[in-house]
């Protein structure tokens, strides 16, 4: 949804297969104190947080029926209730979701919601693993070792990649993709 012309720069991200499907809920839609055990004080979720920009959904693939029957309701009517609340929270919201799993096999295979799928595809942005863009493993490690260096106590002057570990990484398949290549 981008409706409002008066959108800001704010940017909340969640991961969605990081966070229990038990939690992921309040974690999206927020709480209100005595909603379950452990909610003490009344909490806004991530869509809350996220009013009036953009919430990214990582691993989008791995949220449960119910919750994607919630994320439809909210993409469809721009408001919700928090977890325990009646009270409706009103958002306007850019959703940008992603994920790993192909998601148009799992609307046919019964798993993930097929008018959700519709809803989150409008403008699908596919990005080649990282064996089908060898030409950027070079790019993305001395880009990974320049933060390392900037992070490092104390920072470090520029370290490059040698030659002969430069075509060891570009030789890798990198079933991880990035994360793999960044992990190394």
């Amino acid at each position: 949804h981008d409706a409002s012309p008066r959108r800001s720069q704010r940017f909340v991200a969640i991961n969605c297969s990081a966070i229990p499907e038990t939690l992921l809920e309040a974690e999206l839609f927020g709480h209100v104190r005595g909603a379950f055990t452990g909610a003490v004080a009344n909490r806004q979720g991530r869509l809350e947080q996220a009013n009036r920009g953009t919430l990214f959904l990582d691993e989008v693939g791995t949220m449960s029926p119910g919750l994607q029957s919630k994320l439809l309701r909210v993409l469809q009517s721009r408001e919700f209730e928090r977890v325990g609340d009646s009270q409706t929270v009103k958002v306007d919201v850019r959703v940008i979701g992603a994920t790993n799993s192909d998601l148009k096999r799992m609307v046919e295979e019964g798993t993930f919601r097929e008018d959700l799928y519709y809803r989150l595809n409008v403008i699908p942005i596919r990005v080649p693993a990282l064996r089908e863009r060898r030409a950027d493993i070079p790019l993305l490690a001395q880009h990974f070792l320049d933060r390392l260096a900037r992070e490092a106590t104390p920072p470090r002057s520029r370290v490059t990649v040698g030659q002969d570990a430069q075509q060891a990484l570009m030789a890798f398949d990198w079933p991880g993709n990035v994360r793999q290549l960044e992990n190394v």
